[in-house]
């Protein structure tokens, strides 16, 4: 094969990525219980196995400027905001308690029971404490579920996308400082989150400005593209959180967005991103590193799985309102993705980590993922058949 340049190894890359993601698609109408987004993964790891293919380094910085900004601001203007009022309770407790539960509960169990010390062990609660929207909402759209149960879904993992990216950085912010304290964690988690919010407001605001002043979809299009990007640099470079400016600036937006051209365009680029995405999350994983630490990622699947049913069943048994089927999905689907694999990307100091987080990740969208769609007929709710 003649040699490329990094631009020509750059594009065989993006190329190599569509016509896999076009088969995959074309795969998944023969197979219609695997979600779409488990066979990427599944292709990804599998692409990353062929012996002799050299590819660009994926970093997470990669992941987190170019796939979660325009993924997670997709599904702020698609949200139910009516639904998701009524919802607001039940989700708030899911995004904010959920989230501190699930990272002191696997940093705790996993210490006692595998071992890990405690800073690695905190580490791992804090990557995979926040179900991923990007993971969920394109499973959440093939199953069509009951409008409540996909607001609370919906709504948790969008929100705690951003309260848990907000609790890793607060955890890997106080171990690198020398102290570790729950104190100084938690005056790290206000901050960013704080600055993120004040961010996203003033960027969604300043949109929604633009938005009332042009009349043209070309013109609404690129304003909706600055404010996914703008507001989620703008966190970033002052050190908040760029995934809550993202998550506020939506919301500000999104009641205001009418327009049947921009949201198809939106569609459009949620489809893009979300199936490339897919393929890099499972390309980014060391598969080859998960076999020497196997039992090690299945023991801290199997605590992850039973600290999401804690906290799930804990803080939504409450709400009579809710039946028992929605709370089982909203356990199950629990998955977590691309933004747990960026996240895990960008530890260098604890070696171990990265690789049982992707482990975990790995495990949940093929067990939790593949199994999403026939728990959904177990549980009576899919109303039609997925396409």
């Amino acid at each position: 094969m003649p040699q490329m340049s990094t631009a020509q190894g750059f594009l065989f890359f993006l190329l190599l990525l569509g016509v896999a993601a076009a088969g995959l698609r074309l795969l998944s109408r023969t197979t219609p219980t695997v979600p779409y987004p488990v066979l990427l993964a599944v292709g990804g790891v599998l692409i990353g196995l062929v012996p002799g293919l050299r590819l660009p380094a994926i970093g997470s910085d990669l992941i987190l400027l170019a796939f979660v900004p325009g993924l997670v601001f997709e599904v702020s203007l698609s949200l139910d905001l009516d639904e998701l009022r009524r919802r607001i309770l039940p989700i708030s407790l899911l995004a904010t308690a959920g989230v501190f539960l699930t990272v002191v509960l696997i940093g705790v169990l996993t210490h006692l029971f595998l071992r890990l010390d405690w800073a690695a062990a905190f580490l791992l609660g804090a990557i995979v404490a926040a179900t991923d929207p990007i993971a969920v909402v394109g499973l959440l759209r093939q199953l069509r579920a009951p409008k409540g149960l996909e607001a609370i879904l919906d709504g948790e993992s969008l929100f705690n996308d951003g309260t848990g990216v907000a609790v890793f950085a607060a955890v890997l912010g106080t171990i690198a400082a020398g102290h570790p304290s729950v104190l100084d964690a938690s005056v790290r988690f206000v901050l960013v989150t704080a600055g993120g919010a004040g961010v996203g407001l003033v960027v969604g605001l300043a949109g929604l400005l633009l938005l009332r002043l042009v009349k043209e979809a070309e013109l609404e299009i690129l304003t909706t593209l600055v404010v996914a990007y703008g507001s989620y640099l703008a966190a970033d470079l002052i050190h908040a959180s760029g995934v809550v400016a993202v998550v506020v600036a939506g919301l500000v937006v999104a009641r205001h967005v009418q327009g049947t051209q921009l949201h198809g365009f939106w569609n459009l680029v949620a489809f893009v991103l979300n199936a490339i995405l897919f393929l890099v999350v499972g390309i980014a994983m060391p598969a080859q590193r998960l076999v020497s630490v196997a039992g090690l990622v299945a023991g801290a699947y199997l605590i992850m799985l039973i600290v999401r049913a804690a906290a799930v069943y804990g803080l939504l048994g409450a709400f009579r309102s809710i039946p028992w089927s929605w709370r089982h999905m909203t356990m199950w689907g629990g998955l977590r993705g691309g933004l747990s694999v960026a996240l895990a990307l960008s530890l260098g100091s604890y070696p171990t980590v990265p690789v049982v987080a992707y482990g975990m990740i790995l495990l949940s969208l093929v067990v939790q993922g593949g199994l999403l769609l026939p728990m959904a007929d177990l549980l009576r709710l899919r109303r039609r058949p997925v396409d």
